[in-house]
């Protein structure tokens, strides 16, 4: 009677407060993957939520619902719902396996994830009375396609030959282009600056990215069969990309008698 009394005495906007409060966030607890997720263009993303402290659960007194929220906007839109004899998918192919639900993994599956799909994913799983909600951010990346033209050439003695190391088709914008070289005098690759020239990252209409790096090369005859490397560094990759171009000088006919 005393907390009946309580709750008469308390103003309306309290009141909404304490009715808002989830009573189950000591009782009911999700696992999400950290506070980032991110994943590959076109691959199948599982965001992962998993309910904490259950082996089984019976998911005929629960439900699941997944939210999404844009990077830029603030718009939140529900994706699929879950609820007894109830299911609802708003995003094609977005699902949860009921049979791995039973088990607390109320993970969201979704086919073929695009770059407009990163952004905040909310979990909401209720069982009943209990509520638990877990957030993570989903971020989409796109490897770059790397190539080196030309891959060798026979180049004059103080002939200027042109390389070009092209990435094309990665997201987000920042990535990182650099040189080495490896020569028959110091036999290992040693990173270098001098000569070289990279533009600005240009932006596809798909919303990737492009970038080419320039070497410009005068080389003598010491520097016959020289290995340059251009090495493509992007966090969509798992470890640098390397691309080697091998210089030959062509010795004048003179020089060879």
């Amino acid at each position: 009677m005393a907390h009946l009394r309580l709750l008469l005495l308390l103003s309306g906007p309290q009141l909404l407060v304490l009715w808002c409060c989830p009573p189950s966030a000591g009782f009911l607890q999700v696992e999400m993957a950290g506070e980032t997720q991110t994943v590959l263009l076109n691959d199948n993303a599982t965001i992962i939520c998993k309910v904490q402290g259950y082996h089984h659960l019976d998911i005929t007194i629960m439900g699941i619902t997944w939210f999404w929220k844009h990077q830029v906007s603030a718009t939140e839109v529900k994706l699929f719902e879950f609820f007894g004899d109830h299911q609802m998918t708003v995003r094609p192919g977005a699902s949860v396996s009921l049979r791995r639900l039973k088990r607390g993994d109320a993970s969201l599956q979704l086919p073929g994830v695009q770059l407009r799909e990163a952004g905040e994913y909310r979990c909401e799983v209720v069982i009943t009375p209990h509520k638990a909600v877990g957030t993570v951010q989903l971020e989409v990346v796109a490897y770059p396609v790397s190539s080196l033209f030309p891959e060798q050439a026979m180049v004059k003695e103080n002939e200027e030959q042109l390389i070009l190391c092209m990435a094309s088709g990665f997201y987000p914008t920042n990535i990182t282009v650099t040189w080495k070289k490896w020569t028959q005098k110091d036999p290992q690759y040693v990173e270098f600056s001098e000569d070289i020239f990279t533009n600005c990252t240009t932006k596809n209409e798909d919303g990737m990215f492009n970038v080419t790096s320039f070497l410009m090369l005068k080389p003598s005859l010491e520097d016959n069969m020289t290995i340059y490397q251009c090495v493509v560094w992007h966090k969509s990759l798992p470890t640098s990309q390397r691309l080697n171009f091998t210089l030959t000088m062509i010795v004048p006919e003179a020089e060879r008698l």
